[in-house]
């Protein structure tokens, strides 16, 4: 299948975790992150951010299972979300929901599918907006969902589905190991890892500006949580970054300055490689082998199974 002149998705609205320590896991998001509870029930909470008008951004279910609940990303109209729904049950993708009026918060238009590695990808239209400010300089809290990295042990094929079906186009390689993939300017909101399992490889948050991203970091390193590997500047993307875990393992981003491609059209991929001088632009991250273990995370336990929200 030739890829699509432009994907019909506009950014990634938000990613659902499943968790074991749902209390601890919470807190951590809450208070140490900095997302404020939009909605909650006993078993489940909803994080969004003021400064962003998107429902949510993030969701943490109480499971016995640590698992990734879903990915959704926004499409540009509900038409777009039949004409989706329509190219891949045609080419034999599972859907695991037809299009039609969803129940979460904001409700809207969508639908839901498995990847080929078996996790569960949400596309919706027309969800209701929150109310939403500019941050105020030296607000150290996530402005928006940045990306979301995956781990698949066939990063090619899973490259071709998202280019083939869903619209995406590459932006740059890390070496061989993983590729970061757009769909509108941002330089990717989604990237995919070669790993040994199909699993969770981190999830970023957008900060004001570099100060904010400063103090961000410094809040978490004030409260004991050491930083995973960080702060630096990628090659790759040309945006800053500090790593850290949440209290169930997942990999979680601070980041800045994302590199903005505004001419689609003519833009070449580029190969980047992981020695240390870019890797980290600035020298400053430390060495990256204490977080590979991390990013690769545990064999999501979830795949090829809905998620029961």
């Amino acid at each position: 299948m030739e890829l699509a002149v432009k994907s019909p998705l506009t950014r990634v609205r938000h990613v659902a975790l499943a968790v074991p320590d749902f209390r601890e896991t919470v807190e951590f998001y809450r208070t140490a992150w900095g997302l404020e509870v939009v909605e909650r029930d006993s078993d489940v909470v909803f994080f969004g951010t003021p400064a962003h008008p998107e429902q949510y951004i993030l969701r943490v279910r109480a499971d016995a299972d640590k698992r990734v609940d879903l990915i959704a990303f926004a499409a540009e109209s509900a038409s777009a979300v039949d004409v989706l729904a329509e190219r891949l049950g045609s080419a034999g993708v599972r859907l695991v929901t037809e299009p039609g009026s969803m129940a979460t918060p904001g409700g809207g238009y969508g639908f839901r599918f498995f990847d080929p590695d078996g996790r569960l990808i949400e596309v919706s239209s027309d969800v209701e907006q929150r109310p939403s400010r500019e941050l105020e300089p030296r607000e150290s809290i996530p402005q928006k969902l940045s990306h979301v990295v995956i781990n698949s042990p066939d990063v090619q094929a899973t490259k071709r589905f998202y280019e083939q079906y869903l619209g995406f186009r590459l932006s740059d390689w890390l070496e061989d190991k993983m590729c970061f993939m757009r769909v509108r300017e941002d330089h990717h909101i989604l990237a995919i890892g070669q790993g040994p399992h199909t699993s969770l490889n981190h999830v970023s948050f957008e900060m004001r500006g570099i100060d904010e991203f400063m103090r961000g970091t410094g809040r978490l390193v004030r409260q004991g949580k050491e930083p995973l590997w960080g702060p630096g500047r990628h090659s790759a993307g040309d945006n800053t970054f500090t790593y850290f875990t949440d209290p169930v393992g997942n990999v979680v981003e601070y980041t800045t300055e994302l590199e903005r491609i505004e001419d689609d059209e003519t833009w070449q991929p580029r190969t980047f490689s992981t020695e240390p001088t870019e890797a980290d632009q600035w020298g400053t991250a430390g060495p990256i082998e204490q977080m590979i273990p991390a990013m690769l995370n545990s064999p999501d336990q979830g795949l090829w199974t809905p998620s029961p929200l």
